[in-house]
């Protein structure tokens, strides 16, 4: 009987629900691909879920036109798309297929899945990576193949941050996965906010929010892919991935479609075991490394909602964007007291690591007193920290400030913040 089944070179469709196709007559795996043949032309789709009557598959595109009785034939091998040097400075969908209208793609194909690399096959990550951006390059200091967490509500930055560290960054290559974005935003994204010299030496990969779940998914991994080809040439790889919390939406709407029971928020198992799968191809690797940032939606500022709580424990670190310091016209919009970078004790240096403290302790003192201020109740004196930082609060904003289109050398920021941290020092002594 398996062989008969082994024989049969095509099934057929027995039912169409949603995005999702029910296959008779194949034996299939999940994971495999197939081609639906449906009035209209072929539809391609990918298998979700078996059981012991039928395969289930979610299209790549829509099913208007697929009727009962299609023909559906297996495709011999997994889908595949386009990965190397070729892809520099073009837009592509999911696929891999050329959006920016310059042309085929000459480049060798691979499938979007790979082994993540050994653990003791890993480089230790000992050097810092500039990101342009002084704040995060002095307070929040992320290691070449450091992965961080960008926290943040809709409408304050995230994309504006990561194009800045896209255009600043020592990376040599850089990788932008564009998930679930709106569409009238990618063109925004790529001519004003990235530019031309940020996407000469990137890799952009859009899949827009009325795209079929599996592409969503599948943008996401083709980044990933594509950054680990360059890494595993040598290069040093600025992987961003914007946004988390819509990739993990595509995986939600494609295990209920699996037949998977809802957990915490509607989340179904297989969001949480998709997190780390994906997250963990990014870091150091035995020849090169992926420094990675994925942004997370929280919703109503709430950094403890399931997705956000699962990518903080797989994560080396975090940056939370603070929408007050936006309403405040600071941007970006980090707040350096709420952020964290796990490795930034290990690449910076026992000086480098006194400024910064001495620069948190400042911030976080006038943070104390900040309900006082306001209402005119502080005394001075109270406080000899609070009182040093309240006096240079301007130019301690202004380090902690930069427009969009400037790049800071990180040189440059750690002397600023030295010179911070050594006026306050003195300020506080001249208060004892």
């Amino acid at each position: 009987m398996t062989a008969l089944l082994r024989a049969v070179s095509h099934g057929s469709v027995s039912r169409v629900v949603g995005t999702e196709v029910e296959v008779r007559g194949l034996r299939l795996a999940v994971g495999d691909a197939v081609d639906v043949e449906a009035r209209g032309g072929v539809r391609v789709g990918e298998v979700v879920a078996v059981d012991d009557h039928a395969a289930r598959a979610l299209l790549l595109g829509d099913t208007t036109g697929i009727a009962r009785g299609d023909r559906v034939r297996p495709r011999p091998g997994p889908l595949t798309s386009p990965v190397g040097e070729a892809l520099l400075g073009r837009i592509v969908d999911a696929l891999g297929r050329p959006l920016d209208g310059k042309g085929p793609i000459a480049a060798p194909q691979r499938s979007v899945d790979a082994a993540t690399p050994h653990a003791l096959a890993r480089q230790r990550v000992t050097e810092p990576l500039d990101t342009g951006v002084k704040l995060i390059d002095t307070l929040c200091t992320v290691g070449r193949g450091q992965r961080m967490g960008l926290f943040a509500g809709s409408g304050v930055g995230k994309s504006t941050l990561l194009a800045m560290m896209v255009r600043g960054t020592a990376a040599s290559r850089s990788v932008i996965a564009l998930v679930g974005e709106r569409g009238r935003e990618v063109r925004e994204f790529v001519e004003d906010v990235l530019g031309p010299e940020g996407l000469a030496r990137s890799v952009v990969v859009v899949a827009t929010s009325d795209e079929p779940a599996l592409l969503r998914l599948r943008a996401a991994f083709l980044a990933t892919r594509v950054a680990e080809e360059f890494a595993d040439g040598g290069h040093d790889v600025l992987l961003t991935v914007d946004s988390l919390t819509r990739l993990a939406t595509a995986q939600r709407e494609i295990g209920l479609a699996a037949g998977e029971p809802p957990t915490s928020k509607g989340y179904p198992p297989s969001v949480f075991a998709l997190l780390p799968r994906l997250l963990e191809r990014s870091g150091p690797r035995e020849h090169g490394t992926i420094t990675a940032f994925y942004t997370v939606l929280v919703e109503g500022g709430d950094n403890d909602e399931p997705v956000a709580d699962a990518a903080r424990s797989i994560l080396d670190g975090h940056l939370v964007l603070d929408r007050a310091l936006t309403t405040a016209g600071r941007f970006p919009a980090i707040d350096p007291l709420a952020s964290l970078s796990r490795l930034a004790t290990t690449v910076t240096s026992s000086e480098q690591q006194a400024a910064a403290v001495t620069l948190r302790r400042a911030l976080a003192a006038a943070d104390r007193v900040r309900d006082l201020v306001e209402v005119g109740a502080y005394v001075a004196g109270s406080d000899r920290a609070a009182d040093a930082a309240l006096a240079m609060m301007g130019d301690l904003v202004d380090f902690l400030t930069q427009p969009a289109h400037e790049v800071v050398a990180a040189e440059h920021a750690w002397m600023r913040i030295a010179e911070l941290a050594a006026r306050l020092r003195a300020a506080e002594e001249m208060a004892a």
